[in-house]
């Protein structure tokens, strides 16, 4: 009778800290921001220039309420198209260096890759880079350099310029219908606002469920079958290494048509063959001057907290 009690106990207490397990498995979400307040000491800015107010609360990052593509807690305005195209190309090979120090693995994608199908850089008309990591990468960012500063010595620069390393919490989540939460982390410049995209390549476990083995998605609905993207090939991007996608052709045709890699005219660009590179038309340029939407004068701040972690590099 004892040792019947015994072994019931013993189940019982088995079966506890299995459930124990399971329960802390399941990520909590809590809702959280990295605020203007919390970035005191990293950005130069003490009004918030971001969406965030009129944002889904679920939402968690926030672009500028003057462009899509700019961070409203370091950036109250758009570069030149000049300033721009220089900024990203150090946006870049920031990142890429911070991905190799750091270990992980990423790759160039979207328009980012079809820019280097044309002349290996980005095309001038772009405000963001797109890039990829792994699942397993993602989880690794998340865990040891969420929310990092990563200190870079540019040329020109005697104080060299910040990039802060921001990931999702929400990434946790890899449901397409997660539709506010696409982007799951963000490689951003703390000087001029502009930012790197990246998303997790996941297995799809849909197409697992209904017996289709290989295939990759992301959270912003994009499909892939795992040979279009692994084994990934070496390349270079703005003169400097950088990992491709295997099935690159077949991706872009996919994504933008096959137009998208002959038409030598888009964008008020015209693409110059012999000297390989998009020439601005007319009118290219304007963009940049055009005034941003009025700002809610009740986004103040005050100061707050700083950010934790720092690397430093030089390029």
């Amino acid at each position: 009778m004892l040792i019947t009690m015994i072994i019931r106990t013993s189940l019982l207490l088995s079966l506890l800290v299995a459930l124990a397990a399971l329960v802390h498995a399941v990520p909590t979400l809590r809702r959280r921001d990295a605020d203007i307040e919390s970035l005191y000491g990293i950005t130069a800015l003490r009004q918030d220039h971001s969406g965030k107010r009129g944002d889904n609360k679920q939402k968690y990052f926030h672009e500028s309420t003057f462009h899509p593509h700019y961070d409203g807690r370091f950036a109250e305005k758009v570069l030149s198209y000049d300033d721009r195209r220089a900024n990203l190309v150090v946006l870049m090979k920031t990142y890429l260096s911070a991905m190799h120090e750091i270990g992980t693995e990423t790759w160039i994608m979207h328009g980012s890759l079809l820019g280097w199908w044309w002349n290996r850089k980005i095309m001038p008309w772009d405000s963001d880079v797109d890039v990829q990591v792994s699942e397993a990468g993602m989880d690794f960012l998340a865990a040891y350099h969420n929310m990092t500063i990563h200190h870079y010595q540019l040329p020109g620069e005697a104080k060299g310029r910040d990039y802060m390393l921001e990931i999702n919490p929400h990434y946790v989540n890899g449901s397409t219908a997660d539709r506010l939460n696409v982007i799951d982390a963000r490689w951003i410049d703390t000087h001029t606002g502009l930012f790197i995209d990246i998303t997790a390549l996941r297995r799809d476990k849909e197409a697992e469920a209904e017996g289709k083995m290989g295939v990759m998605m992301c959270k912003d609905r994009h499909r892939y079958e795992e040979a279009q993207i692994f084994p990934l090939r070496d390349s270079f991007f703005e003169g400097i290494p950088v990992k491709i996608p295997y099935a690159y052709a077949e991706l872009l045709e996919e994504e933008y048509g096959k137009k998208a890699l002959t038409r030598i005219n888009y964008q008020k660009h015209h693409f110059d063959e012999e000297k390989m590179e998009w020439i601005p038309l007319k009118g290219a340029k304007d963009e940049s001057k055009k005034k941003p939407r009025p700002l809610n004068p009740k986004l103040r701040i005050r100061p707050g907290g700083g950010g934790s972690g720092s690397s430093v590099g030089t390029l």
